[in-house]
């Protein structure tokens, strides 16, 4: 359960500096962070749902940085 909920306080926090102009540098540390802590929520949860979640995230997160 506390790995849903930093996942889900990442993404507001994703979103407030979305909102606010964030660097995209600044982003992609947040999108960074977001991977660690779904990584971490797949492993405690298990299952393939979790590791596709995973990996599509990380999949987004290096088109982001190659769009950089």
């Amino acid at each position: 359960m506390d790995e849903s909920k930093a996942i889900l306080e990442r993404l507001e926090r994703i979103e407030m500096l979305d909102r606010e102009g964030a660097s995209p540098a600044e982003l992609v540390d947040e999108l960074r962070a977001l991977l660690e802590e779904a990584e971490a929520w797949s492993r405690a949860e298990g299952g393939d749902a979790g590791a596709r979640a995973v990996e599509d995230l990380r999949g987004a997160l290096e088109r982001d940085m190659i769009a950089m």
